[in-house]
C-alpha cells in the first residue's frame, strides 16, 4: 500500500471518499465560511482567486491563483469539480455563462447573476414583477441627473450600477450643487440615481432556494448601518409577526424572479408607515446572516452548499430565543493580526469568528462576534462587550 505520505490530494480524496467536489469563485471570508461548511459535509473544496493571500487559503489546500479572466486557468478549475459556486457577484457573467457553455454546473446560474450584478437591471426586474422599490432613474448625463430630480426630487443617491458594495460605489446629492462632485467620484459612466426612501429601520432576510425551486427562510433581521457598513444584526428583528410575514414573503418572491439558488441575502427598507421597499438583493451568503453559524440549527453557509449541490435544505430554526452579531472593522493601516482575542474569549454566550485577513484597514472587516441570549438586549449586550476588546491595524 502508497504511504498516506506520498498520495496526493486528489488520491487521498477517492481514497476516503469525498462526498462531493465544491469549487468556489473567490477566497475571502465568505468564500471560507462556505468551504469550511462544504468540508464539514465532507466534500473536496477548491477555490478560485486573484491573489494566493487570501483568507479560504486557510481553510482548503485546493487553491487556484489565476485571473478570473484566464479561460485556461478556469477550465481546469472547473475540470476538477462537480459544481461551481460563488462568494461574490463581482465575476463576470459572461466568464460564469462560459463555463456553462463548457458544460459546467455554475450556481447560481450565469443569468441569474446577470440580472442582479447590474443593480438597474436588478431594480427594473424587481418592478416588473410588481415588487416595490425607491423609485430611481438611469442617467447617463449630469444633465440627466436634474432631469431625475425635476420628478424624483432631492435628495437623491447616486448610484454605480456595477460593484458597489459597503457604500462603495454610492454618493448622496443633497442637491444640484453636489452633482458634478458625485459625478466625478463615480467615474461618469453607468450610473443611475434612486430616491431618497425614508427609511425608520433597515430590514434583511436570507433566503436559500434549491436547484428543484425548493426554499426555506431565516427569520427576518435588523441592521444596523453606519457610513454604509454594516455594523450590528440583531435577530429577530424587533417586528409584529404581521410584518415579518411581509417582509418574508417579499424576499421570497425576489429571490424567485432571478431564478437563485443558493443562499441569498435580501435587504429591505421599512417606513415609519409600515412601508416595506427592497433595496437590493445579493445572489450569495449575506453578512447579514452570519449569526446563523451560531444561532441557527442550519447555517446559511451549509445551506448555501446543500442548494448548489441539489441536497435538501437543512431547518433555518433559531436554537436561542435571540441573537446578535457585530462586525469587527480595522480601525486603522497595520497588520491583520488580532489583540484581546484572549480577553473576547472569556464573554459568556459569544463566539469570535475572525477571517485571518493578513492587513488591516479603516472600515475592512476582519470577523465578527456572534453572542445568544434570551433577549436581544441581552445579546447585544454581551456581543459589545466581547467586541470591545478585539482591534486589528497594529503593526506590534
Amino acid at each position: 500500500m502508497t504511504p498516506a505520505t506520498d498520495l496526493s490530494l486528489r488520491q487521498l480524496l477517492a481514497v476516503h471518499g469525498a462526498s462531493a467536489r465544491l469549487g468556489i469563485l473567490g477566497g475571502g471570508q465568505l468564500a471560507r465560511l462556505t468551504g469550511m461548511a462544504a468540508l464539514s459535509l465532507g466534500c473536496e473544496v477548491r477555490y478560485f482567486e486573484r491573489t494566493a493571500v487570501c483568507p479560504a487559503a486557510w481553510s482548503a489546500p485546493g487553491l487556484v491563483v489565476a485571473d478570473w479572466a484566464d479561460h485556461e486557468a478556469l477550465a481546469g478549475f472547473a475540470a476538477e469539480v462537480d459544481v461551481i459556486t460563488l462568494e461574490n457577484e463581482f465575476i463576470d457573467a459572461a466568464t460564469l455563462l462560459w463555463l456553462e457553455e463548457c458544460g459546467h454546473q455554475v450556481f447560481p446560474t450565469a443569468a441569474s447573476v446577470a440580472r442582479i450584478q447590474d443593480k438597474l437591471i436588478q431594480k427594473q426586474s424587481l418592478v416588473s414583477a410588481g415588487l416595490p422599490v425607491a423609485a430611481f432613474r438611469a442617467v447617463g448625463s449630469m444633465e440627466e441627473v436634474h432631469a431625475a430630480a425635476r420628478d424624483l426630487g432631492w435628495p437623491l443617491v447616486l448610484k454605480t450600477r456595477r460593484d458597489g458594495y459597503d457604500g462603495k460605489g454610492n454618493f448622496t446629492l443633497a442637491g444640484p450643487e453636489r452633482v458634478a462632485e458625485g459625478w466625478g467620484r463615480l467615474g461618469g459612466r453607468g450610473l443611475y440615481v434612486e430616491a431618497c426612501w425614508p427609511i425608520a429601520r433597515e430590514l434583511a432576510v436570507i433566503v436559500t432556494r434549491g436547484r428543484d425551486g425548493a426554499m426555506v427562510t431565516y427569520p427576518v433581521v435588523e441592521t444596523v448601518q453606519r457610513d454604509h457598513i454594516c455594523h450590528v444584526v440583531e435577530a429577530p428583528a424587533a417586528i409584529s409577526p404581521e410584518l415579518a410575514a411581509r417582509a418574508t414573503a417579499l424576499a421570497r418572491q425576489a429571490v424567485a424572479v432571478f431564478g437563485g439558488c443558493g443562499s441569498f441575502g435580501v435587504e429591505l427598507f421599512l417606513s415609519a408607515a409600515g412601508e416595506l421597499a427592497i433595496n437590493e438583493l445579493a445572489p450569495r451568503v449575506h453578512n447579514s446572516g452570519h449569526y446563523t453559524l451560531d444561532a441557527c440549527a442550519c447555517s446559511q453557509f451549509e445551506n448555501h452548499v446543500r442548494a448548489v449541490l441539489g441536497w435538501p435544505l437543512g431547518s433555518t430554526r433559531m436554537t436561542s430565543p435571540a441573537a446578535v452579531m457585530l462586525n469587527l472593522l480595522g480601525a486603522g493601516e497595520g497588520a491583520g493580526k488580532p489583540h484581546g482575542l484572549s480577553q473576547a474569549l472569556r464573554v459568556p454566550d459569544v463566539r469570535v469568528h475572525l477571517y485571518g485577513k493578513a492587513t488591516s484597514s479603516p472600515g475592512r472587516k476582519m470577523g465578527h462576534v456572534t453572542a445568544v441570549g434570551d433577549t436581544v438586549a441581552a445579546a447585544r449586550a454581551a456581543a459589545a462587550r466581547a467586541a470591545r476588546e478585539i482591534h486589528f491595524g497594529d503593526n506590534t
